[in-house]
């Protein structure tokens, strides 16, 4: 039975009182994590590639699984796999919330990633299969509010509940809400299907397999050193996985990233871009989020709240960008975040120190804060508008994926930068190394910029506004989380 043909269970407010849940709940937990690190740190031990992993386990289940969790919700029904997205979503919070140690926190956020990976790319379709075709753009604005919403507060709520309750609590939030969700989606939402769907079962293990090998070594690398024997069997087993996972993509009938994809300068260059920007932008605010606590010694709370210009600032800026995009195209405009949040980076790095103020660091915050604002707005639109109608769920998702997969290897890369120069012994050795690390998520975010300069003009139109390629023929589509 097809999405047209399936009946529609519950109304427009049922619908987006139940993605929009799952959506806010997946998009908090990508940061609400951030500030609760040190209180994680003091409490269960670990070093930093403990903290590491805390973040990349979930990002990383998370960016492997998207597409393979749309695929089963296409193939097995997009209502029941939300269902047990969210289950194992919200089971794995109540074991994070539990855990005795940092090992088995490491590993409810690794599952707490797979139940995200199945829950979120089914959202869309189902509000889609909610709500009526003059509707949906209303609809996807609300969503995408609500994402964005979860992402703006993550480490304010992150800060609020480790310091007024416990670390434990910014897991323990996400359970309540599951548990009313399940029966509401089980109840309100009407069930549908693919048509035709695939499960690339050997290209999930490859990609999963080779990820991990590269992220494990970069982990390690910094404690065990580069050429360790398990480091060195990560990286190299990882690279030739991955390298096997671009073949198989070529070669493959219907595998889950065709390669073909790629002839396209416009996919490559928006994809490129947004892999690098979360490279630079997310490996950096692991690091900034435990530098204004340990060094700068604002309480969680007061973290949370400061870095609120910066996580915030795409609340507000975001429909500006969109009339700027509409106006000029979305390659200047996301050019130009793109570099606003390069140069927020280098200013965070230029200004701090063992006793920095906040007014000295506020410039920076805002400046990040438009940049990334001025970044997502059209940055999904350019990723649909890059390829055919009917490939645009698999540009989408394969977008999605590689900006959590920048995600994870931006905290493994700029943690060896950090442990190469610096380290937790005292403020002064915690600047030593957060300088060179955030200098590199600047540079590294600025190529993002050009990789944006690559992406093809707007084609002019009659009356003079012009169009970015493929625009015309463009579904509405909804990014999972923005970070």
């Amino acid at each position: 039975m097809s999405q047209q043909q399936t009946a529609r269970r519950g109304g427009v407010t049922w619908a987006l009182v139940i993605t929009g849940t799952a959506g806010f709940m997946s998009a908090l937990d990508n940061l609400v994590v951030t500030t609760a690190l040190p209180a994680i740190r003091e409490d269960l031990g670990g070093g930093l590639d403990s903290l590491e992993w805390i973040v990349s386990a979930y990002t990383l289940t998370f960016a492997v699984l998207l597409m393979f969790g749309a695929a089963l919700g296409d193939r097995f029904g997009r209502r029941r796999l939300f269902l047990a997205g969210m289950t194992v979503f919200t089971v794995a919070s109540a074991a994070a919330a539990l855990a005795p140690g940092i090992d088995s926190l490491i590993a409810a956020r690794a599952v707490q990633g797979v139940g995200a990976a199945v829950m979120m790319p089914l959202t869309l379709t189902l509000l889609s299969a909610a709500v009526p075709p003059e509707k949906r753009g209303m609809a996807y604005g609300i969503l995408g509010a609500i994402n964005g919403l979860g992402v703006a507060l993550g480490p304010l709520i992150g800060g609020s509940l480790t310091e007024h309750v416990s670390w434990h609590w910014i897991f323990w939030l996400n359970v309540p809400l599951g548990l009313a969700v399940l029966p509401l989606a089980r109840l309100r939402l009407a069930e549908s299907h693919g048509d035709g769907a695939t499960l690339d079962m050997s290209g999930t293990l490859l990609v999963s397999g080779g990820l991990f090998g590269i992220v494990y070594g970069m982990v390690r690398a910094p404690s065990d050193g580069w050429t360790d024997s398990s480091v060195l069997t990560g990286l190299v087993a990882g690279t030739a996985l991955l390298a096997a996972f671009v073949v198989h993509g070529i070669r493959a009938r219907n595998p889950m990233l065709p390669m073909r994809l790629f002839r396209s300068r416009a996919f490559s260059a928006i994809n490129a871009a947004s892999l690098l920007m979360f490279l630079g932008m997310f490996g950096s605010i692991f690091l900034i989020s435990q530098y204004m606590q340990g060094v700068l010694g604002y309480s969680p709370t007061e973290a949370g709240l400061r870095m609120l210009p910066w996580t915030g600032m795409p609340m507000l800026v975001s429909p500006f960008a969109g009339i700027l995009s509409d106006r000029f195209g979305g390659r200047p405009v996301v050019a130009a975040g793109l570099f606003l949040q390069a140069a927020g980076l280098g200013y965070i790095a230029a200004v701090a120190t063992p006793h920095t103020s906040y007014a000295a660091q506020l410039p920076a915050l805002i400046i990040s804060g438009v940049g990334m604002a001025l970044f997502f707005a059209p940055a999904s639109n350019l990723v649909m508008s890059s390829v055919r109608p009917q490939e645009q769920g698999i540009a989408s998702g394969a977008n999605s994926a590689l900006r959590q997969v920048g995600g994870a290897l931006g905290v493994a890369v700029m943690s060896s930068v950090f442990s190469a120069q610096g380290g937790y012994e005292s403020a002064q050795r915690f600047v030593d190394g957060l300088y060179p690390a955030v200098v590199l998520g600047s540079v590294t975010v600025a190529l993002a910029g050009v990789a944006a300069l690559l992406l093809p003009a707007r084609r002019p139109t009659a009356g003079g506004k012009g169009t970015d390629p493929g625009t015309a023929n463009q579904a509405p589509v909804l990014e999972p989380t923005a970070l």
